[in-house]
């Protein structure tokens, strides 16, 4: 008996992760709640003709629908469902009064390309088996194969199902004796869903889900109800069609999603961002545009200058679709620089002057930039290409250049801007963003924050972070006031002077200097003239907004979320004092302009409000795609399958679902690829430099949570009669990767642990000390 068990259910036995609605808790005691609902009478006779067909039984059909849908909402393709067995199929023990039953675990196996009459005909083999040996009880099966056991999750299976047929007939018949239902009142959930179908004397068979009512709202079981006839119509009908084809929504559920995903805002013939920026010189020439230290322009002061260098770029030679890098610090000439590129018709490509030089010499040549912008206090560091002109801003006489706009005609494909982001390969990729996605984000970003020519933007950011080009150009284009920051790494108090110095109205952090700002200033934060906190780079954890809320009582908090490849940030979330929400992270929200956001499965289905699925997003605002990388720009910019007219969508790699408000939650990376301080980053890039060092034989990187947020964590193993100096290997590092791609702690393993398919096995790497 034992060793069916063993063979049928293998050595792992992940736990099955269902969806819910609310955070699981400790204890895993929760109250029941039920929902009933009938089989329609043509779906059970369908149903029943197709198992006679089979060879199957109307349990096993119910039971492969069940299977079905659970997968579906998981992702699982290892489906381990808990039935109970009467456990009297002993002829000495069929009188007997007593309780026998005893609970089996029927698995079964499918992906999205196995047919349903597969599924079904897996399901009874495994009841066949499951009846030739049920002697074993359940609690010896548990303790032979040793699961991992968590006090508020059920070890082998999660889930139950259970069919009865239900028929008093015989006892109705007796003298004197009336048979009622009895209602017990409250109980407790014994697992987080169950299933019971009951089969009547007359054909008609009832279900019920039994659920824990602190995990589901009741809305989301109504729905599971209709999404397992939509399952059950699907196997009676149509038994070859595969799992992953089911259509599981109803035509008013794919609307839903469609209105919460897809924005109807149009922005055609958008204007260049630098032309908005233009207008408002012409609309309030004297207001304030931009403030560094004690140094202030106005809109008339910057548009001049930016007008005068850019004059010069374009009898340099720049021309729409020309690579402009620009490596300078921060400054009033960086702004300048920027939107004199944009007004020449050039695309700027930052260049950070204190990356390791060959990262920039890869981003200058990889670019093909043909002009560099910079300082002659730092030309020295950074690499030039033969040909590359070059321009030091702070010592350029721009006297005799013209300060009228220049007349360059450019077009919504014209290349605005590269960004490089963390590449896997080991080095970064340039992502291009052209000028029409841009301007359209400009101008649904500013609206959405409801910008005014009263705000005071302060710029945070470096402009090495594509969410830096938001933040300096929406501003602007809204006829705000933008001061960036100095070259210092501002202290919390710093920071909160200069806000209060200079009225700052809207700031832009990451969530963990937000959150030192708030320890800093305790309540007294309250008084800062912020009417609006933006943040972003990276998630915000509801611990970390609490605290946020309770300490600054901000008047308003954005979350703005999204990839390089989808032009900034596509999707925001605005929360407000009250605002509240049980899942890990903040929410990010909803699509921003001329988007679309769709959340699906591994077949491209649109998956159920509340089912995790990965982010796709479409519409106007997508990059072209990854600069001399056509098969990777192929790979992550795919076919929209739900626009006729050819668009595309990006995958985001970000697992998500819809929220009953419309809202998009982010649950977290499909890959390893993550955020810190802002910068996204590949693990594999740092993986690939860690083992190009002579000593390390093995190396894993990963993301922990550290003091301040997250940190990465470096585990290696070396090479025999070899050991490793973490301070040396940082060093090493530092020659080829950024600063924030340092690992913040390295630990040395003799060999990294590996699971059974020879991958490393993260789960058993250690705990560092930071």
């Amino acid at each position: 008996q034992l060793a069916y068990w063993r063979k049928q259910l293998g050595d792992d036995h992940a736990a099955l992760q269902f969806p819910v609605d609310h955070p699981r808790s400790s204890s895993g005691s929760y109250r029941a709640a039920l929902h009933d609902f009938v089989l329609p009478p043509a779906l059970v006779a369908h149903l029943q003709r197709q198992s006679l067909e089979r060879g199957t039984t109307l349990f096993m059909a119910l039971l492969t629908g069940f299977q079905v849908l659970l997968y579906r909402y998981t992702g699982h393709s290892d489906i381990r469902v808990g039935v109970p067995i009467a456990n009297r199929h002993r002829v000495e023990i069929e009188n007997l009064v007593g309780f026998f039953v005893n609970t089996q675990v029927l698995r079964n196996c499918m992906d999205g390309r196995m047919p349903l009459g597969a599924i079904l005909d897996q399901t009874r083999e495994a009841a066949l088996g499951a009846q030739t040996y049920q002697d074993l009880p359940f609690e010896q099966l548990v303790e032979a194969l040793q699961p991992e056991r968590s006090l508020n999750q059920n070890p082998l299976f999660q889930v139950m199902f259970n069919h009865l047929r239900e028929d008093y007939r015989a006892l109705e018949q007796l003298p004197g004796l009336t048979i009622e239902k009895y209602e017990l009142g409250e109980q407790g959930a014994p697992f987080e869903l169950t299933l019971d179908t009951l089969e009547r004397p007359d054909g008609r068979i009832d279900a019920r889900f039994t659920y824990a009512a602190e995990l589901f709202e009741a809305d989301t079981i109504k729905r599971l109800g209709e999404h397992y006839l939509q399952v059950l119509e699907q196997l009676a009908g149509h038994p070859d069609r595969c799992a992953g084809d089911i259509t599981l929504l109803s035509i008013a559920q794919w609307q839903q999603l469609k209105d919460w995903g897809v924005n109807e805002k149009r922005y055609d013939n958008s204007e260049p961002v630098h032309r908005l920026i233009e207008r408002q010189a012409v609309v309030r020439p004297d207001a304030t545009a931009l403030i560094f230290g004690n140094t202030e322009l106005s809109y008339a002061q910057l548009n001049e200058r930016a007008n005068r260098l850019a004059h010069q770029l374009i009898a340099l030679g720049v021309r729409p679709e020309n690579r402009v890098g620009i490596a300078v610090e921060r400054s009033i000439e960086m702004v300048v620089g920027l939107l004199a590129t944009l007004k020449a018709g050039g695309a700027y490509v930052p260049l950070d002057p204190d990356y390791p030089r060959e990262r920039l010499n890869h981003m200058v040549s990889d670019s093909a930039v043909e002009l560099l912008l910079t300082q002659s206090h730092i030309r020295e560091r950074i690499p030039q290409v033969a040909g590359c002109q070059v321009v030091d801003l702070d010592t350029l006489d721009l006297s005799d250049w013209p300060q009228s706009n220049p007349d360059v005609n450019l077009h919504g494909e014209h290349l605005a801007y590269i960004i490089y982001t963390s590449g896997s390969t080991g080095k970064p990729k340039g992502v291009g963003v052209a000028h029409g996605p841009l301007s359209m984000h400009v101008q649904s970003i500013g609206k959405r924050y409801g910008m005014t020519p009263d705000d005071r933007e302060l710029q945070f950011a470096s402009i090495n972070f594509d969410g830096a080009h938001e933040r300096w150009l929406v501003p602007l284009a809204f006829g705000a006031a933008l001061m960036p920051r100095d070259n210092d790494l501002w202290s919390a108090d710093r920071t909160v002077v200069e806000i209060s110095r200079h009225r700052i109205t809207i700031a832009c952090f990451t969530p963990g200097y937000l959150q030192q700002l708030a320890e800093f200033t305790g309540s007294t934060g309250r008084n800062l003239p912020i009417r609006s906190y933006t943040v972003g780079g990276e998630a915000m954890s509801r611990s970390s907004f609490d605290f946020v809320q309770e300490t600054l009582h901000p008047p308003r908090i954005i979350n703005g979320y999204g990839p390089t490849e989808t032009v900034i940030t596509p999707l925001i979330f605005k929360a407000y004092p009250g605002t509240q929400f049980d899942a890990g992270y903040l929410p990010i929200g909803s699509p921003v302009g001329d988007r679309t956001a769709y959340i699906v499965d591994a077949e491209m289905n649109l998956v159920p409000q509340g089912v995790a699925g990965e982010l796709y997003l479409g519409g106007t605002g997508l990059a072209r795609g990854y600069l001399n990388r056509p098969g990777l720009t192929a790979e992550r910019f795919v076919a929209d399958p739900f626009d006729d007219n050819g668009g595309r969508l990006y995958r985001t790699g970000d697992l998500v679902r819809w929220r009953a408000d419309g809202q998009v939650e982010y649950l977290g990376r499909l890959d390893h690829q993550i955020k810190i301080r802002g910068f996204r980053i590949e693990l594999g890039e740092i993986e690939t430099q860690l083992l190009l060092q002579s000593q390390i034989r093995e190396a894993v990187v990963m993301a922990k949570e550290g003091p301040g947020g997250a940190r990465l964590v470096a585990y290696v193993s070396c090479h025999a009669g070899h050991t490793v100096d973490s301070a040396e290997l940082r060093g090493a590092l530092a020659a080829t990767l950024p600063d924030y791609m340092i690992p913040a702690a390295i630990v040395v393993l003799e060999n990294l642990p590996l699971n059974a398919n020879g991958k490393v096995d993260r789960k058993q790497l250690p705990e560092p000390e930071f």
